[in-house]
């Protein structure tokens, strides 16, 4: 993968070999918060404080925690969490009681080294919701309105439900997604009550150091393939694709129209570039810029302006939101909303919630998304979850 846009964090500037990945290994889950992204590692243990659920804005809640950790002691407070899809979704944001930090782990040469066993089962039980046929019903159903002029575009998703016969290893399969991808956004987040989100997304929302800001979006994608050769043609057929393009272009626009009224200037190049995972080829655009008023504007503030974006909702974005409703036969819960980190100064990274799982006893519920357009055909967005759910089936020895 290509490296992903972020901004600089303060770790030790020539932290030994293996201070990333001890990290990674000393994850517990129900306990603990890990994030790592392309500039740093962060493991979060216990908690000081959690982030209220009320109606006011999310950015005002966070940044009344943190002002208030900072006036009882705590010299850099660090919110950790994650926000759901859906408006009134259950947010998990908390302040750790310690957190630990270490340079990013594609910078430790131990990432490498092979994942620790655990993790996998041959017993899994797969369930698909809504099955292949289904899913490609609902997207047929939405080109029809597309092509008779109701909107612009949706992102339909399904679901494929893991149940093993024993506990689950949250930790190796975490080291297995962070190793797979070490220059993503890995993670491992409690969700809610016995439940942890864990993840490797390619995708960074927005990021903010100061004065300055970087976004990422991701908008047409294709499956990598084995063979060299062939992985080559299909990305360069994806840079050339005139339905991924067009799809691509609405979003970058729709990030531009966010962030512009926060910006002095903002920067977009008018071409996007590709970004690669394990699995995955996708058309990448990084906007970069500087805030009128940083004092005013946090990280947060930014993620709350942008979320959601067409990348994982569709346009417009009210018309989009209904359609999802309609056509998926479940709640997404975290799944296309954002998490990340803030500090009491307002910088920090939020990321787009993809390629994850929600782990809840000894199921595993995976989650894939494909953006539709009047373009799109039901066969090919199909075989695009399928290809996305890959990314964690890998981890957990599992195939579809």
């Amino acid at each position: 993968m290509s490296a992903s846009p972020s901004v600089p964090t303060d770790h030790p500037p020539h932290a030994s070999p293996g201070t990333a990945t001890a990290l990674l290994d000393a994850y517990r889950p129900g306990t603990d918060r890990f994030l790592a992204t392309p500039r740093h590692t962060l493991l979060g243990s216990g908690t000081a404080a959690e982030v209220p659920r009320d109606s006011r804005p999310v950015a005002v809640r966070v940044r009344e925690v943190l002002d208030a950790r900072r006036r009882a002691g705590d010299p850099a407070p660090l919110v950790i969490g994650a926000l759901p899809f859906a408006p009134d979704g259950a947010l998990a944001l908390a302040v750790p009681r310690t957190v630990r930090r270490a340079p990013a782990l594609r910078e430790d040469p131990l990432i490498a080294l092979r994942a620790p066993e655990g993790g996998h089962t041959a017993d899994w039980h797969l369930r698909e919701v809504p099955d292949p046929g289904r899913y490609g019903e609902a997207v047929a159903a939405a080109i029809r309105r597309m092509r008779a002029g109701e909107f612009d575009k949706v992102v339909l998703a399904r679901t494929l439900e893991l149940t093993s016969p024993r506990p689950l290893d949250l930790p190796a399969m975490l080291n297995r997604l962070a190793r797979r991808d070490p220059e993503g956004y890995t993670f491992a987040l409690p969700s809610g009550p016995g439940r942890t989100l864990v993840g490797a997304s390619p995708e960074l929302l927005v990021a903010r150091r100061g004065g300055r800001l970087v976004a990422n979006p991701l908008a047409g994608s294709a499956p990598r393939s084995a063979d060299l050769a062939e992985d080559v043609r299909r990305a360069a057929a994806l840079l050339e694709s005139a339905k991924d393009l067009h799809e691509h272009a609405v979003v970058v626009d729709a990030v531009r129209e966010a962030l512009a009224p926060f910006c002095t200037w903002l920067d977009a190049p008018e071409r996007p570039t590709l970004v690669r995972t394990a699995a995955m080829w996708h058309l990448s655009t990084t906007l970069t810029g500087a805030l009128t008023d940083p004092g005013a504007t946090s990280a947060l503030d930014l993620a709350s302006a942008l979320h959601p974006t067409p990348a994982v909702c569709g346009t417009p974005t009210d018309t989009a939101r209904a359609v999802i409703a309609e056509s998926e036969p479940f709640d997404r819960g975290a799944y296309t909303g954002m998490l990340g980190w803030q500090d009491a100064d307002g910088d920090g990274e939020w990321v787009v919630t993809i390629r994850c799982a929600e782990a809840e006893g000894r199921t595993l519920r995976l989650f894939a998304g494909a953006g539709v357009v009047a373009q799109s055909s039901p066969a090919a967005e199909t075989a695009e979850t399928g290809a996305k759910f890959r990314t964690f089936l890998n981890a957990v020895g599992a195939t579809l």
